[in-house]
């Protein structure tokens, strides 16, 4: 090889990634204090955008495809470099490649108990944790924000202050939303469309964007989910006492189905004890039903009497009864349109709004027509 051939070499002419990984965003291209050559060839692959920085001032961007590196495409670079009339000589350039894929099955999870107000059981200590997925969307703005000079950045690298933001966002949209613990389970679907609502615009600003947000499971203190079980099977068991009485069948059924001595005499002191336990269900159950037909004998309070005043001549007369009011009635002292009151009006009314007076006025002839 000629010392020409040697030092040509030197040169990088093909710059491209092979991402073996599943957890890289960016990829710095690996140069060995090399320059570039003009006409270089660069491949960006689906998925890969390659940016150019020029002493820390990011440069050209390159989308998918296969280029020939020149002024005409590295018009900013050219601008930079004060390459007016092109380049012959080799460049330096940090080039850094973007992998703009999803980025899937990202956890999140509460480190601390999020304590909230449960309107059934009071304080409580939860904890939570999910999956989401993010892209790079805008390449120049997550170098700026977040890459710096690393030359290579994982999703790990940037996984704990994503999880601040949802975790943050996730306990105070959790205390806001007053569910209670029993309809959390009902509610994660509406809960992740609104959290990932929320919290998408501070992705964007590192130029990320949260392509999928979701809520696993929001689980209790292991003690409270025990209680909780056990809750539960009372509520499965219902009455104690027939439950108990059921077990106690069933074991005396599988005693008898022994024919040794020994348990079938421990089949018959379950079965006096279970004839014991019936006979006081029994007496309890009776004691109640008398005292149940003892308040069934007791009569309700009698009515009081009607009593209600009658205004004649301008003058409030009474108060009145029934019986008096139906000898007013048949007098012609009361009629229809007479004025009446009784405890619990406002004011005075016709005799005829009264529902008591109206079923005895029924009985009265409306006055004559006129003759003529």
């Amino acid at each position: 090889m000629s010392f020409f051939n040697k030092f040509s070499g030197e040169f990088i002419d093909i710059i491209e990634w092979l991402d073996p990984t599943q957890n890289t965003m960016v990829y710095r291209f690996e140069r060995h204090n090399n320059e570039i050559k003009n006409g270089a060839k660069l491949t960006v692959r689906e998925s890969q955008i390659a940016v150019f920085v020029d002493q820390g001032r990011l440069a050209d961007v390159f989308v998918p495809g296969m280029y020939t590196l020149n002024t005409q495409n590295l018009p900013i670079l050219s601008t930079l470099k004060g390459w007016k009339y092109g380049f012959e000589s080799p460049f330096k350039a940090e080039v850094y490649f973007i992998n703009t894929k999803n980025f899937t099955d990202c956890k999140w999870g509460t480190k601390n108990p999020v304590i909230m107000r449960d309107p059934e059981f009071g304080p409580m200590r939860l904890r939570a944790f999910g999956t989401y997925a993010i892209k790079i969307t805008e390449p120049t703005k997550f170098i700026e924000e977040i890459v710096g000079t690393a030359g290579h950045f994982t999703v790990e690298d940037i996984a704990d202050q994503l999880r601040n933001i949802i975790v943050a966002r996730f306990t105070d949209t959790l205390g806001e939303s007053k569910i209670p613990i029993l309809d959390l389970a009902a509610n994660y679907d509406e809960m992740s469309k609104y959290i990932h609502q929320r919290i998408s615009p501070e992705f964007n600003e590192y130029g990320i964007s949260l392509t999928k947000f979701f809520i696993e499971n929001v689980s209790l203190p292991p003690e409270v989910e025990e209680a909780l079980d056990k809750r539960t099977k009372m509520g499965i068991v219902g009455d104690l006492s027939k439950y108990m009485q059921f077990q106690t069948a069933e074991a005396i059924e599988k005693a008898a189905e022994s024919n040794s001595e020994a348990n079938a005499g421990i089949g018959l002191g379950m079965g006096l004890g279970m004839v014991n336990q019936m006979m006081n269900q029994m007496n309890k159950q009776t004691t109640q039903d008398n005292n149940q037909t003892t308040q069934n004998i007791t009569p309700p309070k009698l009515p009081e009497p009607l009593q209600i005043f009658v205004a004649q001549n301008g003058k409030q007369t009474g108060p009145f009864t029934d019986e008096e009011l139906k000898q007013l009635i048949s007098q012609g002292a009361l009629t229809r349109q007479t004025l009446v009151w009784k405890a619990g009006m406002s004011n005075w009314a016709p005799a005829n709004t009264l529902a008591e007076l109206a079923q005895l006025l029924q009985s009265v002839p409306p006055p004559l027509p006129p003759i003529g």
